[in-house]
């Protein structure tokens, strides 16, 4: 399937500006001039609708592609604003900081726990977690405990509800945040939702977590372009 059919501009054009725009604090009127510098003319809003489209498409190619992580759950909620109001991202990462699993919540409850770590689990590149690791949030320890009843996660799992263990987590969310903050906020669920995925792929990206080495920032902009079979 041609992930670009019907498009008015080549491929390379579109995954460099999408790429661009997850990957550095920058707006969509900021990527019109990098454009126009290179003889592109293109609309914000235009580049606006390639990010919505195809930042969950990178995410969703890179996944075959991750390196096993390890059975140490970090977990951590930060804040997003959407149309005026605080939404929950939730996010988990192990031992060694690299990305388990994201997701954007409109709730924190013990219902948006439980389906965060049921999406974590059914991640390939994941395994059942030895120990979790969370904060003070009420709603974590209910939620496991469902999750033990139902078998989805190990009895012997260990939880643990120390915030000082969490600093990698913690870490971890500023580049999300360096990213989300110039943004100003999102206008919708659905395209914050969007939105994430494709910055959560680029920061997959950037630690290195997919089997083929990724240094360079050339090598990024490849693999990704070979991810849609383009080539530039």
């Amino acid at each position: 399937m041609n992930a670009f059919k019907w498009k008015h501009f080549e491929s390379h054009i579109i995954l460099t500006a999408v790429r661009w725009y997850l990957q550095y604090s920058l707006s969509y009127r900021d990527i019109v001039e990098l454009l126009k510098e290179r003889g592109v003319q293109v609309s914000h809003t235009t580049i606006m609708r390639w990010v919505h489209q195809y930042g969950p498409e990178i995410d969703k190619r890179i996944r075959r592609f991750l390196k096993p992580t390890t059975d140490s759950y970090r977990v951590d909620e930060t804040y997003i604003r959407v149309k005026g109001q605080w939404k929950y991202l939730y996010r988990a990462v192990d031992s060694n900081g690299q990305t388990i699993e994201f997701m954007l919540s409109e709730n924190r409850d013990v219902l948006a726990a439980k389906r965060f770590f049921k999406k974590a689990l059914s991640s390939a590149h994941n395994q059942a977690p030895r120990v979790i690791t969370v904060d003070k949030n009420p709603a974590y320890p209910p939620a496991l405990q469902q999750l033990k009843d139902e078998t989805e996660i190990p009895k012997k799992t260990l939880i643990r509800q120390t915030k000082y263990l969490n600093n990698i987590v913690e870490q971890d969310h500023r580049f999300i945040k360096k990213i989300t903050n110039p943004m100003l906020g999102f206008k919708s669920f659905q395209t914050a939702d969007r939105t994430l995925k494709g910055i959560e792929a680029m920061h997959i990206l950037r630690k290195g977590q997919v089997e083929i080495q990724l240094s360079p920032v050339s090598s990024i902009a490849q693999f990704i372009n070979h991810l849609f079979g383009v080539s530039a």
